[in-house]
Formats: structure tokens, C-alpha cells, sequence
């Protein structure tokens, strides 16, 4: 009898374990979504956003132009009349901030600094516009508003772009200087594209990017892009500081200035312009003088 007893009370035993077992369970949940919530809560409310300039179709007191269709931000320094340099920043998705020391060219060029298309301070447009031949229609218009030879000087991805326009118009190029030129075909583009992959990941770049999301809420946002502009921005600064990536110098930290970030245009990156990529060399014909430059 006592030990039927036993045998009946046993299933009673282990579902009360097993209720025990989620109810501590949930409980520890539910701690940790606290905790969570309060550390987001405390993140947000000391997190101070730097502004967003606003945009050439916001902004009129910057210089602009018309260039292919897109409201650009653009500046020229020196004679009219003198040889043209067209200075191309990186991304695709920066500005020219960080490359405004060329100006000190302009006692002898005619040194044009522009922020490209969905990049910097210019006009945001629609994605299918930011490919290779939206690129090129847009430096070839600035090219052609003058009746002697550019020069290029391209810096990381604006080193692509040139490499890729002058290969495809010798006669328009009469020199470039190609500093930091990222890949210059598909395989180059692939294989960097699957480090990038690599230094972006984990949980530090997580966390990152919530405390970045956080912060876009409380800006006093210009226009649509602004809040994505804001955290793509903070995320490639830290992409750029990360231990592994190669483009800052042992034991210095990224401190290359820029105006705002353009998010749409660096990642349809990823997704158009690998399709492009094989473009940039083939059919190169250009046999002027190229000065390569790393850092």
C-alpha cells in the first residue's frame, strides 16, 4: 500500500519540478528584459547625437549645382580658365570634407570638390540611380564643362571611380592620382567584401548599432534621410576603428572629417555595384601618367 502510494504521487513530483524549473526560468527572463529596458532606458537619455547638416535642397545659403540631373554639393577654387582637377572622396557614401587640404591647388588648377550623388551634403535619389553609370554620367558632366583635359585625384572609392572613367575616356584625362584605390575587379571586390563581413560582426557591432538607433530618435531631424544618414555614419566610423580593419595606422584611431554619411548610397553598394565591378577594368586604354599613393 505505501509504496503505491509512492508510485501514485511521483508524476505529481515531477510536474511540480518541472514548473519549479520554468517558473525560475521566467523569472530570470524576465529580469533580464528589465535590466534591458533600464540600460537602453539610461543609454537614451545620456546619449547626445551630433546634428545632421541639412542637405543642399534644404540648405540654399550652400554652394550647389545641377550636375545629371541631381542637386549636387559643389565648389570650384581657382582661375576658370586654368587646368581642371576634379577631386573624388571615398565611399561610396562620403563627402569631400576630408580632402579639402587640395584646395592649396588652386593657385595654378581649377580644383572642383563635389559631394557625389546620395552622398555628403547632396541630393538624396532614388536607389536604382546609385550604380556605376550614374557615377560616371555625373563626372563625365563635370568633365565636360571645360574644353581642356581633367585631372583626377580619387581617394579610395573615387580612386575606383577614376580608374573606371579614364580607362573608358583616355582622351578627356590628361593625368590622376589614385590614393588608397579599393579593388579594381569583381574577385578584389569579393574577397574584401567577405573581410568587411568579418570586422562588422559580433556583439560589439550589435550594441553598437542599437546605441546609434537610440540616439537617431532624438535628433531634430532635417529631412528623411537623416536619422538612417546618422547611424550608417556612426557605424562606419566604427568600422573604421575596428582593431582589424587596415585603413587607420597602428595605434591612431579613424579621425577623417566628414559632413554626414550617405546610407542609401553606401549600401546599394553591396548590391549593385559588384555587378559593375568587372566594368572598371576591362577595356582600359588609358596610357597617361597615374601616381598611386597609400598611406
Amino acid at each position: 500500500m505505501h509504496l503505491g502510494i509512492d508510485l501514485a504521487c511521483r508524476p505529481l513530483v515531477v510536474v511540480g519540478f518541472v514548473m519549479r524549473f520554468v517558473f525560475n526560468v521566467l523569472k530570470w527572463l524576465a529580469f533580464i528584459v528589465l535590466a534591458l529596458i533600464l540600460g537602453l532606458a539610461v543609454i537614451w537619455l545620456i546619449e547626445r547625437p551630433a546634428p545632421v547638416p541639412a542637405l543642399v535642397t534644404d540648405d540654399p545659403a550652400l554652394p550647389a549645382q545641377d550636375v545629371a540631373g541631381v542637386r549636387l554639393h559643389l565648389v570650384d577654387l581657382g582661375p576658370a580658365d586654368a587646368p581642371p582637377v576634379i577631386v573624388l572622396h571615398g565611399g561610396p557614401g562620403a563627402d569631400h570634407r576630408s580632402l579639402l587640404p587640395l584646395q592649396a591647388l588652386s593657385d595654378r588648377y581649377r580644383v572642383t570638390f563635389y559631394d557625389q550623388r546620395g552622398a555628403g551634403l547632396s541630393e538624396r535619389i532614388p536607389a536604382g540611380q546609385l550604380d556605376l553609370t550614374g557615377y560616371m554620367q555625373e563626372l563625365h558632366a563635370l568633365i565636360s564643362r571645360s574644353d581642356q583635359p581633367a585631372i583626377l585625384i580619387g581617394h579610395s572609392w573615387g580612386a575606383i571611380l577614376a580608374h573606371a572613367y579614364m580607362g573608358q575616356n583616355p582622351d578627356l584625362i590628361k593625368a590622376a592620382v589614385l590614393i588608397e584605390p579599393g579593388f579594381l575587379n569583381a574577385d578584389e571586390a569579393r574577397n574584401w567584401n567577405g573581410r568587411s563581413s568579418e570586422i562588422m560582426g559580433g556583439p560589439s557591432f550589435i550594441w553598437a548599432g542599437l546605441r546609434a538607433g537610440l540616439a537617431a530618435t532624438k535628433l531634430n531631424v532635417a529631412d528623411n534621410a537623416a536619422a538612417q544618414d546618422y547611424i550608417w555614419g556612426r557605424m562606419v566610423h566604427r568600422f573604421a576603428n575596428a582593431a582589424a580593419n587596415p585603413y587607420h595606422c597602428p595605434g591612431a584611431t579613424y579621425d577623417s572629417p566628414a559632413w554626414r554619411f550617405g546610407a542609401a548610397a553606401s549600401q546599394m553598394s553591396g548590391k549593385v555595384l559588384p555587378n559593375d565591378y568587372d566594368r572598371i577594368a576591362a577595356g582600359v586604354t588609358y596610357s597617361g601618367p597615374i601616381l598611386f599613393l597609400t598611406g
